[in-house]
């Protein structure tokens, strides 16, 4: 691999006929639901939002999404409603709610009531849309362009639907969040990234933490990582960290 080596994509998911994945997300605070909006289009999704149970629901049906993220605490009729209304049709579009960080009783009533998943705010973009792609590739709705869901640097092998990690023949168990920010250095490999861009992408949107959150996770995964042969994970002092093959 070389300086000028693109980083590797993940596997695009389109419907049958070719075309974009289609998102609906609904939430009432217009800045969260542009950021997921932004995540999901990079993906190469086609997009439409909601700001309430009432849009939600006509978009829903003009729409007709392959995947909706909604979240359960709405203005007008909550996100359990909106669910309700929204597969009238007979559409059984898979569902992830949104949920309050202690609103336990909300995603066991998410889940009851038909929802397919939910994550709890503040989260990781990289988490939900993992998630989400999880969601459509079981929905049978959609198909993939690219059958190999491995990321390689080197001799580390990460598997994004399995979730397993290998250097070499050595499995790696990671956390989520290692996992999520191993994934996020593998995808730019040889790519400096500095301790804001890991914030704003590994951790949550909104997340409140100082930077020494990144030094404590990549000394996890350093000591996961690199104790198994040459370090590939490597600082970049006043800039960044990276990851590269061993030369």
């Amino acid at each position: 691999m070389t300086e000028t080596d693109t980083l590797p994509e993940p596997p695009r998911l389109t419907r049958p006929d070719g075309s974009p994945v289609r998102a609906l997300v609904v939430d009432d605070e217009p800045s969260l639901a542009d950021l997921v909006s932004m995540a999901l289009r990079y993906e190469g999704w086609d997009v439409r939002t909601a700001l309430t149970g009432e849009d939600a629901v006509t978009e829903g049906h003009t729409f007709a999404p392959d995947i909706v993220v909604l979240d359960i605490m709405l203005p007008d009729i909550d996100g359990l409603e909106v669910m309700k209304r929204m597969r009238t049709d007979g559409r059984d579009v898979p569902v992830l709610f949104l949920t309050a960080k202690d609103a336990v009783d909300d995603r066991v009533a998410g889940l009851t009531a038909g929802g397919d998943d939910y994550v709890t705010k503040p989260f990781s973009l990289e988490e939900l849309v993992a998630r989400l792609r999880g969601l459509i590739r079981r929905s049978a709705s959609v198909v993939s362009e690219k059958a190999d869901p491995e990321i390689r640097v080197g001799d580390l092998v990460l598997n994004e639907e399995s979730y397993e990690v290998r250097r070499g023949d050595t499995e790696i168990e990671l956390t989520a969040t290692e996992f999520e920010l191993l994934r996020y250095l593998m995808r730019n490999p040889r790519r400096v990234l500095s301790k804001a861009q890991i914030l704003d992408r590994v951790w949550s949107y909104d997340f409140g933490g100082r930077s020494s959150i990144v030094e404590i996770y990549i000394s996890y995964l350093r000591k996961k990582i690199d104790t198994l042969g040459p370090a590939m994970i490597h600082t970049v002092r006043g800039v960044g960290y990276l990851i590269k093959p061993v030369s």
